[in-house]
């Protein structure tokens, strides 16, 4: 069993200012056949025509692939499967794009890790319905989080410093920046994941002009984190 996982940026599509190029999200105001070029060139990519999308609505819904249809995406903001062959996709522009899986009983998972996600915990929640749903032991799941905002770029305010303070401790504040990497470490290490199983990306896609931000840019493209367990 190979499972593989990609993060993509901002470069090797067809997209035009300020989307320029590789935009993968509908819903930005992007030209329609513009997105739908790009995603047959991610398809083309990862060697696969079956990509689950979600309708990211940062919260902790998660939802179980069986198999890709021509449907509308789901509304949740983590996927998982056990099925080869289908690629789990999550789109950002400075959220967390989180892949996990395991190896041993070849589950993989892609979930959409923003504030409010983070907040109600849907990482670590995501990682408990891998071993609800398919008996992954948390010890065999690897986890990889891709390029997002980091701390030194996300200032937020003092009403979402309080709050954060208050529900998981000061160590993820300084000042008025929020580290949510740090914090969604923490809470996959109280689901029982192993520290040296956890990844974290230094890229800040605030910093970097590579990859497409929304604090940034505010009007621009997405990024996909996609995970896939090969044929």
């Amino acid at each position: 069993m190979t499972i593989r996982t990609l993060f993509t940026d901002r470069h090797g599509g067809e997209s035009l200012p300020p989307y320029d190029t590789f935009n993968l999200a509908y819903h930005t105001g992007d030209l329609p056949e513009h997105v739908d070029r790009n995603r047959i060139l991610l398809q083309r990519r990862i060697g696969s025509e079956h990509i689950a999308w979600m309708d990211q609505v940062h919260g902790d819904r998660i939802r179980i692939v069986e198999s890709v249809e021509e449907t509308t995406p789901p509304s949740c903001d983590a996927l998982v499967t056990d099925r080869p062959g289908i690629a789990l996709a999550v789109m950002v522009a400075d959220c967390i794009p989180i892949l996990l899986h395991d190896p041993v009983r070849g589950v993989i998972a892609a979930v959409h890790a923003g504030r409010n996600g983070t907040f109600l915990k849907v990482a670590s929640k995501t990682a408990e319905a891998m071993g609800e749903r398919f008996g992954s032991a948390m010890e065999d799941i690897r986890v990889t989080m891709g390029p997002s905002i980091h701390a030194c770029c996300y200032e937020v305010g003092e009403e979402i410093g309080a709050i954060v303070r208050k529900n998981f401790g000061d160590a993820y504040m300084n000042d008025r920046s929020l580290n949510l990497q740090e914090l969604n470490r923490e809470m996959l290490l109280q689901s029982g994941i192993t520290r040296r199983h956890i990844e974290i990306s230094d890229i800040c896609t605030c910093c970097n002009p590579n990859y497409f931000s929304y604090r940034r840019e505010r009007t621009t493209g997405r990024s996909v984190g996609v995970v896939w367990i090969e044929k």
